[in-house]
């Protein structure tokens, strides 16, 4: 069992938990992530980690009630446990000196792209962070990545906070010489940042973390083509090189149990009962 240490939540529907894991705490590295189960009927849930401690150990994660499972992990309280934690899974992040790094994330996924933001400075780089949501009343970790950031752009899809989408990118991409780009968020997101950066090209980093079970390279569930060759994301990723990603074909196996994942979340909503 493992104890949720700290529950914090940063916009509605979106939590921060630190969870008492010691030994995953001592390896985890930018980039990693875990799978957890709420319980023994749980769905098995991948988050990228967005932080660790290793002396105090614990790990955090941001999660975003989107489905039966997460709704279900947000209703926990500080205090209380979850059944498994598994982790850490994939390969960490390859951060080195680079010279000047963009970190673009979107929704939820800033906070993992923080955990790497954070690394890169502290490596010595110049970081430019890049962050959006759909709305300004969804944007996260904005101060953390300002920590960090030797200059932030804030974005948002409604236009209601920063730039309007990615609007700020082709600028930033024409004016400055940038050495690498991050990219964390929905994957049309990292689609469209990846056909951006091409022409220009600089060297583009997409995490992708698709349908999962067990995290290990062995149900094959979250297989993606990279370059015309079959990876599997949790063993040889989750990074990847965004101009080598089939991202049309990401984007129709993310939605293969869109309609059972519809069902179970309303027969939960409708009573707590499970499928």
């Amino acid at each position: 069992m493992y104890r949720i240490v700290t529950k914090r939540e940063l916009v509605p529907h979106i939590n921060l938990f630190e969870f008492s894991a010691k030994e995953i705490a001592a390896k985890t590295k930018p980039g990693q992530f875990i799978i957890l189960r709420v319980d023994e009927k749980g769905e098995r849930v991948p988050l990228t980690m967005t932080g660790a401690d290793p002396e105090k150990g614990t790990i955090t994660v941001v999660c975003h009630e989107v489905g039966k499972s997460t709704r279900q992990l947000g209703q926990l309280k500080e205090g209380d446990c979850i059944l498994d934690l598994l982790g850490p899974l994939g390969k960490p992040a390859e951060i080195e000196k680079f010279g000047t790094v963009l970190c673009i994330g979107g929704g939820v996924m800033v906070a993992p792209l923080y955990f790497q933001a954070k690394a890169f400075h502290e490596t010595g780089n110049t970081v430019i962070g890049g962050i959006g949501a759909r709305t300004e009343n969804q944007l996260i970790f904005e101060n953390e990545m300002r920590e960090v950031c030797d200059e932030l752009y804030v974005a948002t899809d409604d236009g209601t906070r920063g730039y309007k989408g990615l609007g700020f990118l082709e600028g930033l991409l024409k004016e400055r010489k940038i050495d690498r780009v991050i990219t964390m968020g929905p994957v049309l997101m990292m689609k469209k940042v990846s056909e951006l950066t091409r022409p220009y090209g600089v060297p583009t980093i997409v995490n992708l973390i698709p349908i999962m079970v067990d995290g290990m390279g062995m149900c094959g569930a979250c297989r993606v083509t990279v370059g015309g060759r079959t990876m599997f994301a949790c063993v040889d990723g989750p990074d990847f090189d965004g101009h080598q990603v089939d991202f049309e074909e990401l984007m129709i196996r993310l939605k293969m149990f869109t309609p059972q994942e519809k069902l179970a979340f309303l027969f939960q909503e409708e009573g707590g009962r499970s499928l």
